[in-house]
C-alpha cells in the first residue's frame, strides 16, 4: 500500500469507526425508545379495555339486579335472569357467559352448543386451565383474567381480556370479555412504523458514512496532488539553490586559487627562474640567489598556510576527529586572527552525541552567522556558544553590531541567501533557527532534537 493510500486509509478508517460506533447507540437507543412507546401505548390500551369491561358487567349485573335482590333462586327466576343477560350483545363479538363455580357452562348466546357442559378442565392453547382461572377469579370477588376464546365473527382463537363477578346467592359466574386481536394488530403496525423508522435512520447513517468517505477520499486525493506539487515546486527551488550554492562556493574558491594561490606560484616560480640564472654567475649573484631561495621557501610556507585555510574552510578535519566543540573553538580563533573582531566562545553541557551530519549543518552556520558579522555587522564583539540542555543542542551567535531587519532581507532576491541557506540546513536536519536583531545587536540561535536524529 502506498504512502497516499495509507494516509487515506488512516483518515477515513476512523471517521468510519465513529459513525458504526454512533449508529449502533442511535439503533439502541431507537430500539429501546420503541419498547417503551409499545409498553405504554399497551398499557393505555388495555387500561381502557379493563374499565370497558368493568363498566359492560356493571351494566349487566344492574339489568338483572331486580331479580337478584328480591331473594328468588326459583328455576323461572333463574331463566329470566339468563334470558336477560343472553340478550344483552356489544359489538360484532361482544357478550356475556354464565357458569356454575363447578364449570358448568349455563349460557352462552354466542357458543350455545356449550350450555349444559362441564368445562372445567378445558385449556387453551398455551395449556392453561381457562374456566378454572375464570372460576378462581370470581370466587376472590371478581376480576380481570387474560385467556384464548373462538372469535364469533371468524371462527379463530384469538387473545380475550375477560371480566367476572360471582353471584353467590345462586352460585353463579357471570361475565364478558373482549378480543385483543385488534390491540395486537394496532401494536405489530406501531413495531412495524418503529423498525422502519429504524431502519430509515440506520440507512441515512449509512449513506453519510459513504458521502464522508468518499469526501475526505476526495479531499485527501486533492491534498496529496497539491501537497506534490508543492513539493515538487520546492524540490525544483531547492535544487536551483543547491546549483546557485555550489556555483558560488566554486566561483569563491576560483576567487581564492586565483588571486592568493595562483598569484604567489607566480612570483615563486619568477624567483626560482631567477634563482637558477644567478646560480651560473659569480659569488656575488650566487648569494643573492641563495637569498632568492630562502624567500621562496617562506613563500611557500604562506602558499601552504592559505591551502590549509582553503581546505580548512571545505571540510575542517577537526570536526570529523575532536568534534563540534573543538571546530568551533578553532573556528573562533581563525575568525579572531583573521578579522578585526574577536570571537569569545564556550561550550557547556555534553556536546557530544550529534551525528555527523548535524555538527557538519551547526558549523555551517557559525560559518555564516560570523562571514554575515564581518560583512555588514560592524560588530566590536561576537559571543559564540554551544549548550547541552536536556536532549536540544544549542548554538547561539550574538554580536553588538548595528543589527538588520531579518524579514526584509530574507525576502530580497541576493542578500537573503545566507539566510535561507541556513534555515535550510535547519529545515533538512529537523531543527530550528530563530534569529532577533535590533540596534543593540543581532543573535542567531540554531536548536536541534539529539533524540529526533539517526546516527
Amino acid at each position: 500500500m502506498k504512502l497516499r493510500q495509507k494516509v487515506i486509509f488512516l483518515a477515513i478508517t476512523p471517521l468510519i469507526v465513529a459513525l458504526c460506533a454512533i449508529a449502533l447507540f442511535v439503533r439502541q437507543e431507537a430500539v429501546a425508545l420503541a419498547q417503551q412507546q409499545r409498553a405504554t401505548i399497551q398499557q393505555a390500551y388495555l387500561a381502557g379495555k379493563e374499565a370497558e369491561l368493568k363498566h359492560y358487567v356493571a351494566l349487566a349485573s344492574r339489568s338483572i339486579a331486580h331479580i337478584y335482590e328480591s331473594g328468588r333462586t326459583d328455576q323461572a327466576a333463574l331463566e329470566e335472569a339468563k334470558r336477560i343477560l343472553g340478550s344483552l350483545s356489544y359489538g360484532d363479538d361482544g357478550y356475556f357467559f354464565v357458569y356454575d363455580m363447578q364449570g358448568n357452562n349455563l349460557m352462552h348466546p354466542r357458543q350455545p352448543e356449550l350450555v349444559g357442559r362441564n368445562l372445567w378442565e378445558l385449556r387453551d392453547a398455551a395449556g392453561v386451565p381457562t374456566i378454572q382461572r375464570l372460576t378462581a377469579r370470581a370466587k376472590a370477588g371478581g376480576g380481570l383474567a387474560r385467556y384464548t376464546w373462538a372469535k364469533p365473527s371468524s371462527n379463530k382463537e384469538a387473545p380475550k381480556l375477560g371480566y367476572v363477578i360471582p353471584m353467590e346467592n345462586w352460585g353463579w359466574m357471570i361475565g364478558t370479555g373482549i378480543y385483543l386481536d385488534d390491540v395486537e394488530a394496532a401494536l405489530a403496525k406501531i413495531d412495524a412504523q418503529q423498525s422502519e423508522h429504524i431502519r430509515g435512520t440506520m440507512m441515512w447513517i449509512a449513506g453519510l458514512a459513504i458521502v464522508s468517505a468518499v469526501v475526505v477520499a476526495v479531499g485527501g486525493l486533492v491534498l496529496n496532488i497539491s501537497e506534490l506539487r508543492v513539493a515538487d515546486a520546492k524540490l525544483k527551488v531547492l535544487a536551483q539553490r543547491v546549483v546557485e550554492s555550489q556555483e558560488l562556493e566554486r566561483a569563491r574558491l576560483s576567487r581564492d586559487l586565483h588571486d592568493g594561490i595562483s598569484q604567489w606560484l607566480v612570483s615563486i616560480k619568477l624567483q626560482i627562474e631567477a634563482g637558477i640564472i644567478r646560480l651560473s654567475g659569480n659569488a656575488e649573484q650566487q648569494q643573492k640567489a641563495r637569498g632568492s631561495f630562502e624567500h621562496t621557501a617562506e613563500q611557500l610556507n604562506d602558499v601552504l598556510g592559505e591551502v590549509r585555510r582553503i581546505s580548512h574552510n571545505l571540510r575542517p578535519a577537526i570536526l570529523d576527529d575532536l568534534g563540534l566543540a573543538a571546530a568551533l573553538d578553532h573556528l573562533a580563533h581563525e575568525f579572531t586572527e583573521h578579522s578585526a573582531t574577536p570571537v569569545h566562545f564556550s561550550a557547556e553541557g555534553n556536546t557530544e552525541g550529534l551525528p555527523h551530519v548535524a555538527n557538519t549543518v551547526l558549523f555551517r552556520i557559525a560559518q555564516e552567522a560570523l562571514t554575515n558579522v564581518e560583512r555588514h555587522a560592524h560588530a566590536h564583539r561576537i559571543d559564540m556558544a554551544l549548550f547541552r540542555k536536556g536532549k536540544t543542542m544549542t548554538l547561539t551567535v550574538r554580536d553588538d553590531g548595528g543589527g538588520f531587519d531579518p524579514q526584509r532581507v530574507a525576502l530580497h532576491p541576493k542578500r537573503g541567501i545566507g539566510l535561507r541557506n541556513m534555515m535550510e540546513r535547519m529545515d533538512a536536519i529537523g531543527g530550528r533557527l530563530d534569529i532577533a536583531s535590533s540596534t543593540a545587536g543581532t543573535t542567531v540561535k540554531a536548536s536541534v532534537e539529539i533524540d529526533g536524529l539517526e546516527s
